[in-house]
């Protein structure tokens, strides 16, 4: 397996994560990066922007910045196959410890990992898996039976991620899931890891083992929205960690962060079992919906790198919006949401876990008005 580094650009210091675009759901939310102190906030990929009044402008075209570099240091996308390829289990790779300095975990084939690893040949959904939220329309809880219908349409995909323990939906997910699928569990609450592993621990033992778990995430995005350090998010992983092994789980840990997050706090890479990353191409402003599959995998290259080559990467949020409005080259419609989800399963699909399964219509709309409009099985 051939695997490459490449340097970043100094000018990704200047992005960093600040003000969300809109999430409202307590238990979900993407946030969208931002550049700080900036007059007039701008998502990442857009033209360049006037910081701090008008003297100071950089190019927020991060996305592409780093590719070019990367090219020209002889790494190409073929070579991504590569790194891709190290994502696709990454349980397999890791131990679930890690020393309360943040050294990388080592290799390791515990029995809890190697099931958690499962192998995507009997499912043909194109993608590692996909996110549910086990909200209605309104935002409240749906049913156990509605979770079951909502499930039965996702039999194609390996891995089912969830994003907290509200709703009992963990509970809910473990009945209605086949004995095939696994879970990518999220305590979102950091504030609340203790008894949302206790949560996590009675589903399991009520419904299921921890064999039908992937792996945790302890938190979504917190550096990248500004409510947490790095040195905190290491923190909330340790805790997380601990209690998950004193419950009975032993497969990774990781606390899920957007891939520009990661890109600009190298830290991260110390804390989680293998790199966790949100990464949509629709925010950024230059890719249009047939090149989301390379603009991806572009990100998980990226990533990587910023770990040294020492994490795998899997890209744990990846989609496209069938309503809102054009941002550059980004135009939300169903049939670009096809397009581009059709480029991330033929450039990386088992490496990404696809946003989202149904439309989320419990969320504001968003400045760009299409933050209800990810579901993939949502006409």
């Amino acid at each position: 397996m051939r695997f490459f580094k490449f340097v970043t650009s100094a000018s990704l210091v200047g992005l960093s994560a600040a003000s969300p675009l809109g999430h409202e759901h307590a238990a979900h939310k993407r946030d969208v990066v931002y550049v700080t102190n900036v007059r007039t906030s701008t998502v990442y990929g857009a033209a360049p922007q006037s910081i701090g009044g008008a003297s100071t402008t950089i190019a927020l075209d991060a996305s592409n910045t780093v590719a070019q570099e990367a090219a020209t240091a002889t790494t190409s996308l073929s070579a991504a196959s590569d790194v891709s390829r190290a994502a696709a289990a990454p349980s397999e790779a890791v131990t679930t410890t890690a020393s309360s300095s943040g050294s990388s975990a080592a290799e390791s084939s515990s029995s809890s990992s190697s099931a958690a690893a499962s192998s995507t040949g009997s499912f043909d959904g194109g993608a590692k898996g996909i996110t549910y939220s086990p909200y209605s329309s309104s935002g409240a809880c749906k049913s156990s039976s509605e979770v079951a219908s909502d499930l039965a349409s996702l039999t194609d995909f390996s891995i089912i991620r969830l994003y907290g323990v509200d709703c009992d939906q963990v509970s809910s997910v473990l009945q209605a899931k086949t004995s095939d699928q696994k879970l990518f569990l999220g305590i979102y609450y950091v504030d609340q890891i203790e008894s949302g592993v206790e949560t996590i621990k009675a589903a399991i033992e009520s419904y299921g083992s921890w064999d039908d778990v992937y792996a945790v995430s302890i938190g979504n995005e917190l550096v990248n929205s500004g409510d947490a350090t790095v040195s905190q998010v290491g923190s909330y992983i340790d805790s997380g960690r601990s209690a998950l092994t004193s419950a009975g789980y032993s497969g990774p840990v990781v606390s899920v962060d957007t891939f520009i997050a990661v890109i600009n706090n190298p830290g991260l890479c110390d804390y989680s079992d293998f790199m966790a990353v949100n990464a949509h191409a629709y925010f950024d402003y230059n890719t249009a919906a047939a090149d989301a599959g390379t603009w991806v995998m572009e990100q998980i290259e990226r990533v990587w790198g910023a770990c040294s080559g020492n994490k795998n990467v899997l890209i744990t949020e990846s989609g496209w919006p069938s309503q809102g409005d054009t941002y550059g080259k980004a135009v939300p419609s169903k049939s670009n949401q096809e397009a581009a989800i059709s480029s991330i399963k033929s450039n990386c699909g088992d490496d990404v876990i696809l946003f989202t399964a149904f439309n989320d219509l419990w969320k504001a709309d968003g400045s760009l008005g299409v933050e209800k409009y990810w579901g993939i099985f949502s006409e």
